[in-house]
């Protein structure tokens, strides 16, 4: 097993950023940390599609990270520093290494898709592999990349670099596709990136997940992970199910803006998203409401 096994296995909650009329709201984030650092959960996910980082200045993506450097306490934090240059990343990535985060998670760059194939993106990710300090996440993400995804052999080939020590696939499908053409003996580990398709993808392989769901209801999304270490896999196929469901009646519906509703339903401060996103209406807030009620009983529920 490679030194990255440990640092990148299990659940990672994918932090939302709180904003109050449409500033950043820093202490609630702060305060969201704190609560978050008291659970099982592995690390976070900093600027993420979750915290909206393409909705935040330069200026403001470091404020935030400098809450997190202060609040992360013994959590494993990876950095998103995907941009649509090299260059710009490679900045970004020190950044996170000098603030001393663990890992920088890179999305594809898509703003020229004729031009950007499997090639082209091995020398991207390479370049940045080669120039910076702390190890490369691959973000496999076409939801958000106006379907650009990083092709399977394109993977295998950056497996074998030794700065680059994993991916987290939110590609619909899941990471079944690579999880099979990767060599065992390679330190590079997969994250799942949903909910969805978090339990299946360990038994192929996966050594955790980075789910949104994890922002809402950590407790029971790492007991999913215990169960499958624990080879108890029954009640943990029972608990996946309710887990699936609630992520597709909240993500799977709202987005960002349904995970923050359900946030502040948990005990969580998720504030609102940032415009042109809108907050969901008070009727959506009620229905994610009876939704956890329904899978996980009225005590996860804030009165």
């Amino acid at each position: 097993m490679g030194q990255n096994s440990k640092r990148l296995s299990g659940v990672f909650a994918p932090v939302v950023t709180p904003f109050n009329g449409d500033e950043l709201s820093l202490d609630d984030l702060r305060f969201n940390l704190r609560e978050l650092n008291k659970t099982g959960l592995a690390g976070y996910l900093a600027l993420g599609s979750n915290g909206e980082f393409r909705s935040l200045s330069d200026a403001e993506q470091t404020r935030v990270l400098e809450v997190f450097a202060e609040e992360k306490g013994d959590k494993v934090v990876m950095v998103g520093t995907g941009c649509e240059s090299t260059r710009q990343t490679i900045e970004k990535s020190q950044l996170a290494c000098r603030m001393g985060f663990d890992y920088a998670s890179v999305l594809t760059p898509c703003y020229f898709p004729r031009q950007i194939d499997g090639r082209l993106l091995q020398g991207h990710y390479e370049r940045i592999a080669d120039s910076i300090d702390i190890p490369v996440l691959l973000y496999n993400a076409p939801g958000f990349t106006g379907g650009m995804r990083i092709p399977a052999q394109t993977l295998v080939e950056l497996s074998r670099h030794p700065n680059i020590v994993g991916m987290k696939d939110s590609s619909p499908e899941g990471p079944a596709k690579f999880l099979i053409g990767l060599d065992p003996a390679e330190d590079f580990h997969v994250l799942a990136g949903s909910a969805n398709f978090f339990y299946p993808s360990l038994h192929l392989g996966a050594s955790g997940g980075v789910v949104s769901v994890a922002n809402v209801l950590p407790g029971p999304c790492c007991e999913l992970y215990q169960l499958f270490i624990q080879g108890e896999y029954e009640r943990a196929r029972q608990l996946h199910g309710k887990l699936a469901r609630l992520n597709q009646a909240i993500s799977g519906v709202w987005g960002v803006p349904g995970v923050k509703a359900a946030m502040d339903l948990t005990g969580f401060r998720a504030g609102q998203p940032r415009y042109p996103l809108r907050p969901v209406t008070n009727e959506a807030a009620e229905t994610i409401r009876r939704k956890i009620e329904d899978e996980f009983g009225t005590e996860n529920v804030e009165v």
